[in-house]
């Protein structure tokens, strides 16, 4: 059966923030669908339709996990189940310093290893930092929303692996479901994704695949909690069921959007993702304008702009909301010198270019 539900369609194409991303009609109804039990046959059924389509996503053969909470609630999760004492993290933006504060604030030894806002932390500068070192997990941030920039998880993986019995925990809340993620191939510990990015979907919702590796040190660390324990998560998934007693509503959604993209097929939804963000590097090209990421390392879905001389990233996106797009100023200390155009979920090229278009007058007066 079809979860999806119909409605009169409304304006679309002009929500361009890097998160929450624009939403379908139907995606958003979908919610209306009426409650169910949680621990019923109706939910075990829900689950089970969807679950091919999410190991498809993460790219994985293991269950995906749903939690009803924001990505961070897995950030925490990822943390508390499978570090053990000391952990490096990297850090190049704001989420990715975020992910670094929940380590230190979940009681261990973290150290930063820092690069300059728009950078990515390449293998080699890994390796360096673990050399000698008594780390035993890494945490980084797949697309760093806050600045564009793409770091190089598939090699990330392989340096941390090399280094010894060293996890790599994932955020691609930015990154799955716009830009490629091989799970099992690349061997990520633990990969966990929100659901108001490029999966399109209202907020509220966190996804997570966690490996052989990340479960057996759950099932060893004392102190996981109870909402956030990843061996209860693998258990009731397994079941077809969730922990804790779930975001029904928002769950339909992710069930009508699972159809979606299994009509759109994971890869045309990368190439999709990859066309609008070549588009606006193209664009800012022709204008003389800096993209802040380095070609190479950044990401599909969302593109962080330097602005010239005399613009202020602010002032931008006031105007352009006065024009009836949204999009962002920069985050946190880059909010004046930079924009952010969240070019993710179901967007077009056709529906950036008139974004583009109007952000070229925005510009140019």
């Amino acid at each position: 059966m079809s979860f999806a539900a119909t409605a009169t369609k409304p304006s679309f194409g002009r929500f361009f923030l890097p998160g929450p991303t624009e939403v379908l009609p139907e995606i958003l109804a979908a919610q209306t669908r009426p409650m169910i039990g949680h621990r019923g046959k109706g939910m075990e059924q829900l689950i089970a339709q969807m679950m091919p389509g999410l190991m498809s996503l993460f790219r994985t053969t293991r269950p995906v996990y749903i939690c009803s909470s924001s990505a961070t609630g897995l950030m925490e999760a990822s943390v508390r189940n499978c570090a053990r004492r000391r952990v490096l993290s990297l850090v190049n933006g704001a989420f990715s310093e975020r992910f670094f504060k929940i380590v230190q604030a979940n009681g261990l030894q973290a150290d930063a290893l820092e690069v300059p806002l728009g950078q990515p932390h390449t293998p080699e500068l890994l390796a360096g930092a673990l050399k000698g070192k008594d780390y035993d997990a890494v945490t980084v941030v797949h697309s760093e929303t806050s600045t564009g920039a793409l770091n190089p998880i598939r090699d990330l993986a392989a340096v941390a692996h090399a280094a010894g019995d060293v996890l790599l925990l994932v955020d691609s809340v930015t990154g799955i479901a716009g830009a490629p993620v091989e799970t099992d191939a690349w061997k990520l510990d633990f990969v966990l994704t929100g659901s108001q990015k490029a999966l399109a979907l209202p907020p509220g919702l966190a996804l997570g695949v966690a490996n052989e590796a990340a479960l057996e040190r759950a099932r060893g660390a004392a102190n996981r909690g109870t909402y956030f324990d990843l061996v209860e998560f693998d258990n009731y998934i397994r079941k077809n069921q969730t922990p804790n007693t779930p975001a029904l509503s928002l769950m339909y959604a992710l069930a009508a959007q699972m159809e979606r993209i299994e009509r759109e097929t994971v890869e045309a939804r990368w190439a999709r993702h990859a066309a609008m963000a070549t588009r606006t590097w193209s664009w800012a090209a022709e204008r003389g304008i800096e993209v802040l990421a380095p070609a190479g390392y950044r990401s599909p879905t969302v593109t962080c702009l330097r602005m010239p001389a005399g613009k202020k990233g602010s002032e931008v996106n006031e105007k352009m909301k006065a024009r009836g797009y949204t999009i962002s100023a920069g985050y946190g200390t880059l909010k004046d010198t930079t924009i952010r155009i969240g070019h993710m979920g179901d967007h077009t090229v056709d529906e950036l270019d008139e974004l583009l278009a109007v952000l070229a007058e925005v510009m140019a007066a």
